[in-house]
């Protein structure tokens, strides 16, 4: 077999390369996950890797995505680009449509990623520099709104937090981003309390797994990943009412 080649980024898994292949530890759910991303090859959509199986060492095998994966805090300026953000969007409306009314969506709307962000993300480069054209990490998968989705997204590629000297810049974003999905008038009017609904969700689960032996959350409670969270609900609380009149202005 090909030599291994270890992966950065990975703050919870082991990843390897091996040749044009991936190799991970097997996800929690992993049929779930597997039956996702043979349904995404079924549609011939780029946007995810395929599954190829098993190796003797019990990991599953996937495709490896060529590009730039967006695990660092800095980054070039074309990843955190109004364009690279029109095209997440539009990524995830389309896997977004593609689970919709399949088995693995249950009695939900659609197959929900549930982990979006940059450090997920796979970028190549194109004409007007780099683009996303893909997603890695579905672990995480599973049956839930349209929404849930897109305001990860709106807290992971927003940046949404202390660092943001303004709102006004991400209220116009958020609306943005509205826009290109779909958002329908309900989700528009719920989309800030989720973000929050999701940062909160994230830290306490972090702990709570950490508290529990979980050696991977420790380390992520160690490095100040929950402080972080904690500071950004608290951002996104103080700044809401602007988040949010803007988000009605933009569908007015």
């Amino acid at each position: 077999m090909a030599a291994e080649h270890h992966l950065a980024g990975g703050h919870v898994n082991t990843v390897v390369r091996v040749g044009d292949t991936v190799r991970r530890p097997m996800p929690e759910r992993a049929a779930y996950v597997h039956d996702l991303l043979r349904l995404l090859d079924h549609y011939h959509w780029t946007g995810a890797p395929r599954y190829l199986g098993t190796d003797t060492d019990g990991r599953e095998i996937l495709t490896h995505l060529d590009g730039h994966v967006a695990w660092e805090p800095a980054q070039p300026p074309a990843v955190w680009s109004e364009d690279s953000l029109v095209k997440v969007t539009k990524l995830v409306r389309q896997f977004h449509d593609l689970s919709a009314g399949t088995d693995l969506a249950e009695d939900q709307e659609v197959v929900c990623h549930n982990d979006l962000a940059p450090r997920n993300t796979v970028y190549r480069r194109e004409a007007a520099g780099l683009r996303p054209y893909a997603f890695i990490d579905w672990d995480l998968a599973a049956p839930g709104r349209r929404l849930h989705d897109v305001a990860h997204v709106c807290w992971q590629f927003l940046d949404l937090g202390p660092r943001r000297s303004s709102p006004a810049g991400p209220a116009r974003l958020l609306a943005l981003i509205g826009e290109t999905y779909g958002l329908t008038t309900r989700d528009r009017g719920e989309l800030v309390e989720t973000i929050m609904w999701w940062q909160d969700r994230c830290w306490r689960g972090i702990a709570a797994e950490a508290a529990a032996g979980d050696p991977a959350k420790q380390r992520l409670l160690d490095s100040g990943v929950v402080e972080g969270i904690q500071d950004a609900f608290a951002w996104v609380a103080e700044n809401r009412v602007e988040l949010e009149a803007g988000l009605r202005l933009a569908s007015s």
